[in-house]
């Protein structure tokens, strides 16, 4: 079955990248994209997503923010965490909100793809 990705960056370049990604993938369908937190969440609801690629620094709303806000909403959807940064107390902090899975930029079509596969298998 086909599952349905909400991608969330406030860039438009790695939104494309992400999209282009998971084209390749007979897996995942992009159902939305949003460029903040705020729009995330309002989307999330709306479109209800399977799974939510999430970036961390956003405008209005960061990504853990955001995430807190889905997650307290709709325990069933997944959300892999984007980030720049590997910081140890940034994936802690997503831990305790619920989010399992971080990937870190830059990476390749492949980790990303993965990264999805392994979050669905949990």
């Amino acid at each position: 079955m086909i599952k349905k990705v909400l991608v969330v960056d406030d860039s438009p370049l790695v939104r494309n990248l992400i999209k282009k990604a998971l084209a390749q993938s007979s897996d995942f369908s992009v159902v939305g994209e949003a460029s903040n937190g705020k729009e995330a969440v309002e989307l999330a609801q709306k479109l209800k997503p399977d799974i939510i690629t999430m970036d961390v620094t956003m405008p209005m709303m960061d990504g853990l923010e955001a995430a807190k806000a889905v997650l307290s909403r709709d325990k069933n959807v997944n959300v892999l965490l984007l980030s720049a940064m590997g910081d140890e107390d940034l994936l802690s902090q997503a831990t305790e909100i619920g989010i399992k899975h971080a990937l870190q930029k830059p990476f390749k079509t492949e980790q990303l793809i993965d990264a999805l596969k392994k979050l669905l298998e949990e």
